[in-house]
């Protein structure tokens, strides 16, 4: 059975897409998603994998796979800064100087301090060079939290 690409189509009706609303790095607290910002590079730095040996009865024959390509990036705009972790092809993307918008953005906790990153559902877009200069002495990564379990007595 063929169906129709667009459904809304069929029914003359069309969905209006929200607009992104974009947010400063001050903004962002652990533990949050869905964050669109336009921030500037600072800094690129590739981080070494580790390596780590074939497990038995892996498809590789004893070879051991190709690691994937993974930098830090101190990225920020006029409020902030805060270290986001770029993987495979982001990692050309992200050069010192650039200007890029994070669509869907999410902070992940690494050693008690937050990193920004984007998985699969979000996308990274290079745009025209921004006019801000990054605060880099508002560092949000440097800022360590502690999960407390908080028992109801």
């Amino acid at each position: 059975m063929a169906t129709t690409g667009n459904a809304s189509v069929a029914t003359g009706t069309t969905t209006a897409k929200r607009k992104p609303v974009f947010v400063k790095v001050e903004q962002l607290k652990p533990g949050t998603t869905g964050h669109t910002l336009t921030v500037k590079v600072v800094d690129s730095n590739p981080v070494v994998p580790v390596t780590r040996k074939a497990r038995p009865g892996s498809s590789s024959m004893g070879r051991p796979s190709k690691p994937s390509p993974i930098a830090e990036c101190l990225i920020g705009d006029e409020t902030g800064c805060i270290l986001f972790t770029a993987r495979n092809e982001q990692v050309d993307l992200m050069k010192p100087g650039e200007t890029v918008i994070l669509r869907n953005s999410r902070i992940d906790m690494y050693k008690g301090t937050m990193r920004l990153g984007v998985d699969k559902w979000g996308r990274i877009e290079a745009t025209e060079p921004a006019s801000f200069t990054v605060k880099e002495d508002n560092n949000l990564s440097l800022v360590e939290y502690e999960l407390i379990n908080v028992n109801d007595q």
